[in-house]
């Protein structure tokens, strides 16, 4: 467990505190590309870690990123015109462009150099992998690009990226998805005979190995690897090793098709969930794919100081329930909630939205959480003297894959070396 004050720290993003700075030394998923799908079209309200911006897509198909408010009257931008590879404010016709000059003031006069002396807050963005990406630290520390995770160098075909929004502090995410124990029981289907049940049926060796699995955590430099191994009947060992990339990015195995999330704070209450399925050998079947899970269009959420934003909001939620169906579950459905993203949801959401870990009482299975939470702190308090995390500016870091294997190996050490170079990318996607 962790203390109060190691709680905050851990979970605080806003501008100026450490994990905050520390979130900000990295380029971070902002919108899907389709939610700004044409140059000068609508502009789109957001925030992320704590600060109220609004972006959109200028005339070159460029996205540019701003403040929400303009800094004549503070006069929301959302409801400017995009016009000539700019944002004008509809109050008194302030026009930004993408790096937050001030190009027009025409309620200024002719001779006035106002508007020369005047910039409104821009972030750098990058698009890349059907996202895009935001930089909000200190421009001479900006990184070249995103990192060079495998889903974002895929075409298209052969990639799927959706992103939900979530009531609930980023953390709960990021630990959801390295706590491999809990697929045994909350992403299980005991019923007969069903097409739901896409985990067990897919990977029966979850329901044939042990539910209590092994973990053994490593620090790497692009964050963690972690192996959980289950005994199988037979002897061997299924073993699944999975990386966690700072700051919030996590890789999930699988076989031919695998898949990857990002979690990023919306502030310290909510955040956005990026959930990436990637076939690098074949393309995708998205029509099926939609069908199972659409994605939908941006909708409005109003956050709890009554500031509007606009994201991606799934179908199930705590106001339904997450379509809770108890008959399901008790005809051998473990939780009778059908998706597995809602699943995770559920849990992750209804721990409050910032989790009190003073309370916890971990076990053998939350080695990788523990780990986890230890190297964000650590580099968080790195930061605060002065020493600059490495990853950022290294994307190449990131070149890694997981791995979903039988093995008779039961020590982490020898197999991550004999499939080491199985778990990396090649340079040439």
């Amino acid at each position: 467990m962790l203390s109060p004050e190691e709680n905050t720290y851990l979970t605080r993003t806003g501008p100026g505190t450490p994990m905050g700075e520390l979130f900000r030394r990295f380029w971070l998923p902002l919108f899907l590309s389709s939610e700004l799908p044409e140059s000068d079209g609508p502009p789109l309200r957001t925030r992320i870690l704590n600060e109220d911006l609004v972006g959109y897509r200028n005339t070159n198909g460029h996205v540019g990123v701003l403040d929400a408010y303009c800094p004549h009257r503070r006069a929301p931008l959302f409801y400017g015109r995009t016009e000539e590879c700019g944002l004008r404010c509809v109050y008194h016709g302030w026009k930004f462009d993408a790096d937050g000059t001030c190009v027009d003031m025409p309620s200024e006069p002719p001779e006035s150099d106002f508007k020369e002396r005047l910039t409104i807050k821009a972030y750098p963005t990058y698009e890349v992998g059907g996202v895009v990406w935001i930089y909000m630290g200190p421009r001479e520390r900006q990184p070249e690009r995103p990192p060079l995770i495998e889903w974002t160098e895929l075409p298209a075909t052969r990639r799927r990226v959706r992103k939900w929004f979530h009531e609930n502090n980023y953390m709960q995410g990021v630990e959801g998805d390295i706590d491999t124990a809990h697929v045994n029981f909350l992403h299980m289907d005991y019923r007969p005979e069903t097409e739901r049940n896409r985990i067990r049926q897919a990977n029966p060796l979850f329901h044939l190995g042990e539910k209590h699995p092994k973990l053994t955590a490593m620090d790497t430099d692009y964050g963690m690897i972690y192996g959980g191994r289950r005994l199988l009947p037979d002897g061997n060992y299924y073993w699944r090793v999975t990386q966690w990339l700072l700051p919030a990015f996590s890789l999930i195995p699988g076989k031919g098709r695998r898949g990857g999330t990002a979690w990023i704070p919306v502030d310290d209450e909510h955040c956005v969930r990026y959930s990436i399925a990637l076939s690098p050998d074949e393309d995708m079947n998205m029509e099926q794919d939609e069908a199972r899970s659409p994605s939908g269009k941006p909708q409005q959420f109003t956050l709890k100081d009554g500031t509007i934003i606009d994201t991606m909001i799934p179908y199930g939620t705590k106001a339904n329930q997450y379509e809770i169906d108890r008959a399901m579950q008790k005809a051998g459905h473990y939780t009778g909630i059908w998706s597995i993203a809602m699943q995770d949801k559920a849990m992750i959401e209804g721990m409050t939205r910032t989790v009190d870990r003073s309370l916890e009482h971990l076990g053998s299975s939350d080695i990788a959480v523990i780990a986890a939470r230890r190297r964000l702190l650590k580099l968080a308090r790195d930061l605060e003297q002065g020493i600059e995390p490495v990853a950022p500016t290294h994307p190449e870091l990131y070149r890694v894959r997981p791995l979903d294997l039988i093995s008779p190996e039961a020590n982490f050490g020898p197999l991550l070396e004999q499939h080491a170079e199985e778990s990396r990318v090649p340079v040439a996607i």
